[in-house]
Parts: structure tokens; C-alpha cells; sequence
């Protein structure tokens, strides 16, 4: 694609965006016309439309804060750029590393990701701190009889469902049943690691029983 293929709007402009090559940061949005974007590919400089002064704009020529552009790519609408460059200083005019630092609007970082080890410790914790209303105190409470009678009971619900053919209610099962051997786990002071280890060791056992079996 070359420059008369893009498409510039009613003012002859075209939004570019200007990022970090190294980082992949964005450094600004400013506006480039025909004439500041063949200055740009021929000086391999970012140099922009600047519409509050109506003039062009070559960024870094007073401040020194140089943008050496590496690519520059459209959009699939051709009606953008995406400009990547090695910048020699600060991209915004107040000295920050971007031009964008003003939060309008975040959503609150998510809590981390789900793993038998963090349900193993959140676990440990309701038998160690009891939580007023929680179930898995409630077992840790009742004791080991309890727990044993619930992971009899999962299993049983694991067969049926499984035997039922519907694989939704089984993962929903299975999941009950993990649950319950887990509480049971930690009650008995059983670690996963313990239980990957034994996993691990069990895959060279079984594959040894095979082939005296063989013989």
C-alpha cells in the first residue's frame, strides 16, 4: 500500500499512533497529511500535522526527543497508522514516557487464575481460621466420618452421571468429588505433591507390571 491509496479524512488528515518498538507501549495519536507523512518516510523521522498551530511538526526538532521510525503500517480500512519507532526522549510534550496517563476507566485486576494449589491453601485456611457459615468448615468441623461419607457420596453421584452418558452433569460431578477428596486431604495433612509424586512414580510401576505381566 502507498500513500494514495490511504485514505485521509474531509481535512486531509490520518490519525497515527505511535508506539514503542522495543516496549510496544503507545507514545501518542497525533495527525499526519500527505505532506508530514512523506516527510516522515523520507527523514525515517515521525513528523506530524500540529492542527492547534495549523503547520507541520517535527517531532523532536526543538526538544531533541526524536522518534526514528522503524515501521509504519495501515490499518485494514487504510484510514489509520501505526507507526513504530526508537524514540531518543520522552513522547509526551509534559515529559512522561506517553501521552497517555489519564485513567478514565479500569476494570479491577482479576483474581488469579484458578489451581488445585490455591484451592489446596484456601482450603487449609478455613480449617486453620474456621469461617462462620462456610460448608468447608462445617466438614472440617464434623471431622473425618463426615468428610469420608461426602467423598462416598460424590463418587457415587460421578458413576451415575457418568453412566448416564451426560458429560455436563459428570464434569459437574467430578468437580464435587474433587472438592471433597481435597478437604479430605487436607484434613489428613496429604499435600498435591504428594499426590504428583505418587502419580509420577506409579506411570514407571504400572509400566513394569505390564511387561512382567508380558513375560
Amino acid at each position: 500500500m502507498n500513500i494514495n491509496d490511504l485514505k485521509f479524512d474531509s481535512n486531509g488528515l490520518i490519525p497515527a499512533i505511535v508506539v514503542d518498538r522495543t516496549s510496544k507501549k503507545v507514545l501518542t495519536l497525533a495527525y499526519m497529511n500527505r505532506e508530514s507523512l512523506g516527510i516522515s518516510i523520507e527523514k525515517r523521522l515521525t513528523c506530524f500535522w500540529s492542527r492547534s498551530r495549523n503547520e507541520l511538526w517535527l517531532k523532536g526538532e526543538t526538544s531533541g526527543n526524536y522518534q526514528h521510525i522503524v515501521s509504519i503500517t495501515a490499518d485494514c480500512d487504510g484510514d489509520a497508522l501505526l507507526v513504530e519507532v526508537d524514540k531518543d526522549g520522552p513522547a509526551c510534550h509534559l515529559g512522561g514516557d506517553s501521552c497517555f496517563i489519564n485513567s478514565v476507566f479500569e476494570i479491577e485486576e482479576a483474581s488469579e487464575p484458578f489451581s488445585v494449589k490455591g484451592l489446596y491453601e484456601l482450603l487449609s485456611g478455613r480449617k486453620t481460621s474456621p469461617k462462620e457459615g462456610s460448608y468447608t468448615t462445617y466438614l472440617f468441623e464434623k471431622g473425618i466420618d463426615k468428610i469420608l461419607k461426602k467423598v462416598g457420596e460424590e463418587s457415587t453421584e460421578v458413576i451415575v452421571a457418568g453412566k448416564g452418558g451426560d458429560r455436563r452433569e459428570t464434569v459437574y460431578e467430578i468437580a464435587d468429588l474433587m472438592y471433597h477428596v481435597m478437604v479430605l486431604m487436607v484434613e489428613m495433612g496429604i499435600t498435591p505433591d504428594e499426590i504428583t509424586d505418587e502419580l509420577a512414580s506409579r506411570h514407571v510401576i504400572d509400566k513394569k507390571v505390564k511387561q512382567e505381566k508380558m513375560v
